[in-house]
């Protein structure tokens, strides 16, 4: 019997462990419900320093912007990227981004023409504004560290959305090569709002590029919650894949406690959780067609299958059970793990917030971002494809990448 999908008839699944479906639809990812504990109940909670982005704005504003910095000495950078609805799917036209930060010798310096208001934020500051497809890009200088600080170097951004009153910030960019940034996250946890403000920078030439998607509203305060008919299961697009350890059974980590994406997590990654109605029928096919897609695009794409029924757990039995599986079906490429349940602390797989009671959920990451999610999929070629089309169209960092405009 099928039940209707509502957060009630998802909550009917948890507590009875019947079957729900989500028709196989991506689910509509909003922000999760944050206790606001600002004084204002304005949208993101108030944002000390965002109101400056109307000081000196100008009327046109265009999808790329190069900063005074771009001109100035210091490494080169290019920040690229899309803006999403909060469902993390739909390009978000005509947003505005405002960002500063300091200098390659970490100060927000003075420059010609500053408005006297704007001169705590410096001179390397400026504006984009998304194009109908949510692109933007911003060419400008690293930042370096606030002088005799350990605080990370960062760029400073915040958000005027065409439909919202208030301006919000997100969370700033920092560096994933800076030395700071681990021991400062350890002190005190990214809020991800906006998604992960994480940069991973490549090379291009003598410039740095980094690629950095937004999410409107993601754990953002106050922020208007569009209607949601659909099962929770999983992290929101947008945010970073967490660190856990299964137990890999079969596969390339056979018989260790590999964390994926910590190991693999410099492409696309898809991690496959089933937790207490496994379907096997359906879990064969998708295991076949993950492997073909494996095997298609090499060391660009890694594939987990974490299984995590707590019905009759037992390890020597799981480990055996998808041993099993994996000779049966001659994988080579695809890793089969498994955790005792969704919620095992453990190996901290409950980090990935999965729920067990749906019948499977698709977290695909990019860069340990993120980019897409699926749950209650069934094994059917209009899903597979869904599967490659997320892929193929996350490919590139150069993704639709805006000309560089010229002054």
């Amino acid at each position: 019997m099928k039940y209707s999908v509502t957060l009630l008839a998802c909550a009917m699944a948890i507590i009875t462990h019947l079957l729900t479906t989500c028709n196989g639809q991506a689910i509509k990812t909003q922000g999760p419900e944050i206790p606001v504990t600002n004084k204002t109940n304005k949208i993101g909670g108030g944002c000390d320093g965002c109101e400056l982005m109307y000081v000196g704005m100008p009327k046109n504003i265009k999808p790329a912007d190069t900063s005074a910095g771009w001109k100035e000495a210091g490494q080169k950078l290019l920040v690229t990227g899309k803006v999403y609805q909060p469902d993390g799917k739909t390009p978000a036209a005509n947003v505005i981004i405002y960002y500063w930060q300091t200098d390659n010798k970490g100060y927000y310096s003075a420059g010609k023409n500053l408005p006297e208001k704007a001169k705590r934020h410096g001179h390397i500051r400026g504006w984009v504004k998304t194009d109908l497809n949510g692109n933007y890009a911003i060419y400008t200088v690293r930042p370096a560290p606030y002088p005799h600080e350990r605080m990370p170097a960062h760029i400073h951004l915040a958000i005027k959305e065409p439909g919202i009153k208030e301006e919000y910030y997100i969370d700033e960019l920092v560096f994933d090569d800076d030395p700071y940034l681990i021991p400062k996250i350890k002190e005190k946890p990214l809020e991800n709002r906006g998604g992960s403000g994480i940069l991973r920078v490549l090379l291009s030439g003598k410039r740095q590029v980094a690629e950095h998607h937004i999410i409107l509203g993601l754990n953002i305060p106050n922020y208007p919650k569009a209607t949601d008919s659909g099962c929770k299961s999983g992290l929101e697009i947008g945010e970073d894949s967490p660190s856990f350890t299964p137990y890999h059974a079969f596969g390339p980590d056979k018989g260790t406690r590999t964390c994926p994406v910590c190991k693999y997590g410099r492409y696309h990654g898809i991690i496959y959780f089933v937790g207490n109605h496994p379907n096997w029928s359906d879990i064969k096919k998708w295991l076949l067609f993950l492997e073909q897609q494996s095997l298609i695009r090499k060391k660009y794409l890694k594939v987990y299958f974490v299984y995590g029924n707590d019905n009759g757990y037992s390890k020597i039995n799981r480990e055996k059970e998808l041993e099993g599986l994996g000779v049966e079906l001659s994988l080579k490429y695809t890793a089969l793990t498994f955790v005792p349940n969704m919620a095992d602390k453990e190996t901290e797989v409950n980090l990935n917030k999965i729920n067990p009671a749906v019948d499977n959920s698709f977290i695909i990451y990019r860069h340990r971002t993120i980019i897409n999610k699926f749950i209650n999929l069934k094994a059917t070629p209009e899903h597979f494809k869904r599967i490659t089309d997320a892929i193929d169209k996350t490919q590139s960092v150069y993704h639709d990448l805006p000309e560089m405009p010229y002054h």
